[in-house]
């Protein structure tokens, strides 16, 4: 049996959420395979909104097991957090004892170095996720496995602390004490410990069973650190390919890939955005769409569809279909634009350069439609709507495999 995976096309935000919380009612266990709590999933179900920021979304699912893999970083007490809003989570949920921790100092120092930068601030969401990736990198890092040990953790950090003692200083923040953070650790270590597994072998074993497994990330593929509009990205491999060395997987070990994308186009914090619209359409799409963000609240910039974008994401990821999310956001318009190709320095392009910053979209504006609000079929679909998913299919090359015409979860076009 192999793994199928679901993978953010844009900058995140795309609504992965609904569409994994849709799927896994159909999966026996849900994987979660990169970022942190800085990204977030919200899912509407039967009108009550759940916002998930580390848990899998297959936790809506009381049949299936929800795996958080190593490829994440943990922020213990926003997981303790988040769990408060589930009963009996044991033997549903388990954390990957080789995920590394993101302890209170690293938001600290996200925040800090955010300040220093000033105009030239990435954007982050300062929850600590840069200076938890930077620090496992750097061999630096503690797991979620030595929870388990708190006393022998306390004295690493403790010894970490001591040697970086000027840094800290510097950035005037502030070194708990050895029990201040034994406390801390404990607390963690009573609360989580039932949940700490040794998870590939796990996901390996449910293959190998037959079990059918689905893999989700965070964000989205523009904010992949290799391959997004660095530096304005994120600290991991948002890509298709980060789900292999985030649960401990193999190529061969990857089924389906879905790419998630909106029918429009956002985007959280500074980078290039070749399609923001900053008049009255743009306005309208964050005011339809409720284009704020999961985790932080801020207010998402928008614009319209880029083609280009989505076709050099999809090869990326090695996508076989795309999710269309709330295309009921378009309801109303005239004329609804679709980035074709860009031009740069005076040469029309159809591919996505490395630097973003100067490309001008082309665009082809095709007609609007009244409403898809609630349509649960294609067939029903306005000929308007449907010219618009044609042309994204004709520009990208993948076929649209799902629809989203409300945020509810039943109001889902599978074709």
């Amino acid at each position: 049996m192999k793994a199928d995976l679901i993978v953010g096309i844009q900058w995140g935000d795309e609504g992965k959420g609904k569409i994994v919380d849709r799927l896994a009612q159909e999966y026996d266990v849900v994987c979660r395979y990169q970022g942190g709590h800085n990204a977030g999933h919200t899912i509407w179900v039967d009108g009550v909104r759940y916002a998930l920021h580390l848990i899998p979304s297959g936790v809506l699912n009381p049949k299936a097991i929800n795996i958080i893999g190593n490829g994440v970083v943990v922020s213990p007490s926003d997981l303790i957090k988040e769990m408060k809003q589930f009963e009996n989570l044991e033997g549903r949920l388990f954390i990957s004892d080789k995920a590394h921790l993101i302890l209170s100092y690293h938001s600290l120092v996200d925040r800090a170095r955010e300040e220093l930068k000033g105009t030239k601030a990435i954007g982050t969401t300062g929850k600590g996720i840069g200076p938890c990736y930077a620090d496992k990198i750097n061999r630096s890092g503690y797991r979620v496995g030595e929870l388990l040990h708190p006393s022998t953790l306390v004295a690493k950090i403790m010894e970490y602390f001591e040697f970086n003692k000027a840094i800290f200083e510097a950035m005037n923040i502030q070194i708990p004490t050895s029990s201040e953070l034994f406390d801390e650790i404990e607390e963690y270590r009573e609360k989580l410990s039932p949940f700490i597994a040794n998870t590939t072998n796990m996901v390996w074993g449910f293959l190998d069973n037959n079990k059918k497994v689905l893999l989700e990330g965070a964000q989205g593929t523009m904010l992949d650190i290799d391959h997004g509009t660095y530096p304005y990205v994120t600290s991991s491999n948002t890509i298709s390919a980060g789900a292999c060395s985030g649960l401990g997987l193999n190529p061969k070990q990857i089924g389906k890939v879905t790419g998630i994308v909106k029918a429009y186009c956002t985007r959280v914090g500074n980078g290039p955005f070749p399609t923001e619209d900053f008049g009255d359409a743009g306005k309208t799409m964050a005011d339809v769409g409720k284009e704020r963000g999961t985790t932080t609240g801020r207010l998402r910039r928008c614009g319209w569809f880029d083609a280009v974008l989505v076709k050099y994401a999809a090869k990326l990821n090695g996508c076989d279909d795309l999710s269309l999310m709330k295309l009921d956001v378009l309801d109303g318009f005239e004329t609804i634009k679709i980035c074709m190709a860009y031009e740069l320095d005076g040469e029309i392009i159809d591919y996505v350069p490395s630097d973003l910053e100067n490309v001008k979209p082309i665009y082809k504006e095709v007609k609007g439609w009244d409403s898809v609000v609630g349509i649960r079929e294609y067939d029903k679909l306005p000929a308007e709507a449907k010219e618009y998913i044609q042309t994204i299919e004709e520009v990208t090359g993948v076929k649209v495999g799902i629809v989203s015409t409300s945020p509810e979860r039943a109001d889902t076009i599978i074709r």
